[in-house]
This record gives structure tokens, sequence and C-alpha cells, in this order.
């Protein structure tokens, strides 16, 4: 099993629908899985081996997504941090996590050089560093499936804080991923067809699975967005490109501003809200005005998506996060394994 196979499915089935837009650039799935071919066949050509840690600290772009599967494609552990961390904070993680390699930024590049050999950095990967992307694309191969692995070896690792304000980095399984990806293709019946818009960064896991991870297994095209930009977003809509948002609750309070909304909706169909809560009044606006429902779930970094309100609106509960998604079981354990209790987290 390996989570980059969907990416191989989904070349295979549609290789020339478009699986990514970024501005006017359009790539579709042949190409994004040659490039993550290339990169993943460059890496174990630098010495990569399958469970090896491989860092990616970067705003969101094509190249994230096709370095993201090509690390998937070795066998190895994409750790995904925020572009937003500086200094200590991005020196804590990058030492707690160790990656052999380090997909980054100019902006990163000083603090990374720094501390590089106390974390074990070996090779720092974008412009100016040690081998820039389009350098490391070079050394690889067109062809190439992905490292196939056990359904329970680390996919990805993602740092959150919690309540604690702490960062743990929790270990997610490629089976894990292939699951909590399944489930929003399920209940938000995505087809080829759609076109999810993503300003949610990829580090995080709303991002990252529920949005991108989801949209490739699906084969819909993602259009990024490095951050949020409200014009932009607007206009990715209102000219029909998107048929899938996803936001957090200030983003549609911001949206619910425009007096002119609801000649701006394009081809929107579904629109879903995570990572706080969202108040009763704004989903009620919002499906006044725009005739669409704000879905919502329950879910966390360690395992989401846990809970989902229904997409047919004759289920749908506005204040609710929905019911418990069939062959969910959360467990949390200690650094030495052991489950915990209610209580005991």
């Amino acid at each position: 099993m390996n989570l980059a196979k969907n990416l191989e499915a989904a070349a295979f089935y549609f290789p020339e629908r478009p699986a990514l837009r970024e501005g006017s650039v359009e790539i579709p799935y042949a190409r994004l899985n040659e490039q993550a071919n290339r990169i993943a066949t460059a890496l174990i050509g630098l010495g990569l081996q399958p469970g090896e840690h491989v860092g990616l600290c970067a705003p969101n772009s094509a190249d994230w997504v096709a370095f993201y599967f090509g690390v998937l494609k070795t066998g190895a552990t994409a750790v995904t941090l925020s572009s937003l961390l500086a200094g200590e904070e991005l020196a804590l993680l990058a030492r707690h996590a160790r990656p052999r390699f380090f997909y980054t930024t100019e902006s990163k590049l000083s603090l990374l050089e720094g501390i590089r050999a106390d974390c074990g950095i070996e090779k720092l990967i974008g412009s100016d560093s040690d081998l820039d992307l389009a350098g490391l694309s070079a050394r690889g191969a067109a062809v190439f499936q992905a490292v196939d692995r056990n359904r329970a070896d680390t996919a990805a690792v993602l740092y959150t804080g919690g309540t604690t304000g702490t960062p743990k980095g929790v270990m997610l399984t490629h089976e894990n991923l292939n699951f909590s990806s399944q489930a929003p293709v399920f209940f938000e019946r995505s087809t080829e067809t759609d076109q999810a818009l993503c300003f949610m960064p990829f580090n995080h896991v709303f991002g990252q699975i529920h949005i991108m991870n989801s949209t490739i297994l699906s084969c819909g095209c993602l259009e990024i967005l490095p951050s949020f930009d409200l014009d932009r977003i607007v206009t990715a809509i209102a000219t029909g490109r998107v048929t899938k948002f996803y936001a957090v609750p200030t983003v549609y309070i911001r949206l619910l501003s425009l007096p002119d909304l609801e000649k701006k909706l394009g081809k929107l169909r579904y629109c879903f809200s995570a990572a706080a809560s969202m108040a009763r009044e704004i989903v009620k606006q919002w499906k006044e005005r725009t005739g669409i429902t704000i879905a919502e779930s329950y879910g966390m970094t360690e395992g989401m998506p846990v809970t989902y309100n229904h997409y047919y609106p004759e289920r749908h509960r506005v204040g609710s996060v929905g019911t418990l998604i069939s062959g969910v079981e959360v467990q949390i354990r200690d650094a030495a394994g052991n489950r915990l209790g209610p209580g005991q987290e």
C-alpha cells in the first residue's frame, strides 16, 4: 500500500485531465505523476531509503504537491511544516524530525543552513540551495511505480499543538491517510469533474488531507492559492472555475459582507467549513443568499474526519458536526505506545 498510488491511478484513468491549476497554468495528471516520478527516483539516487524523513517547508504550490508525492513514492515519510514558522520554532521541529532532505524556500535557507548539522539535513532543495527542484528532477526518471509499503507504515508527519501549544509530531500511516481521504470523497459526492479551491496550507490536516489528497483521490482538479487572498478567491469562484469551496468561519463572514455575492457564485455546488466552530446564524445567512449549505465535520490531526454532517439538505443539521463515520476508531497513545483513556491525554 502507498498513498501515492492514488495519484498513479488518476494518471492512468485521466491522464489529460487537469490535476492542478496555479494561476493560468494547468498541470494534467500524467505530467504531475511524471514530475513526482522524477523527484522520487532522483531522491532514491541520492540514497533516500523507505522510512526516512524528508521535510517540506514552503507555501502552497504545484511544486509542493509534486515533491510531496515524490517523497511518498519512495516509501519515505513526508514531514510537512508550516512555511510561517521562523527562528527557533522551525529549528525546534527540524531538530525533532531530523529530515535527511529538506524542500524549502529561499527565505528559510539561512536558518536551515545554520542548523543543518544539528538536524541531520544532508541536502537542502530549493532556489539557491544545494539543489533546485528543476535540477533534482533532471536527475530522475519519468517512469516509476510507488514503493509498496505496509499499511501501518508512516506516510507523513504533521505537527500540531492541540490545546497545549507545544507542537507534537503526529505520525499518520498510509492506511490512515487513505481512509481520511476517502471520507470527504464519499460524503461530498466528489467526481473527476469537480474543481476544488485550496488556500488552506498544505502542511495542515485540512489542506493536505481533506482538500488536496481527497481531490487527487477523486481525480478532480485542485486550484492552488499560496495563501488567503479574498480578491483572488472571489475571481476564481465567479469565473466558474470552482465547484467546491473550503474555508474557515471568518472567511465566510468576509464573503457575506460582499453586497453582490449572489452574482459571483459561478458553478459552486458545495461549501465546507472546518478548524473552528461555525455560528448557526452564518450558516443560515449563507444558505439564504447562495442556496448552498455549509457542511461541517469534526476531526483532528491524529484521525480526521471522525464525524460528518450530511450532504443532502434533508439530513443536514445546522449547528451539528454530523454523525460518526462508519469504521472510525480513535485511539490516543503515549510515546511508549500505551493506549490512553479519557482525561489522560
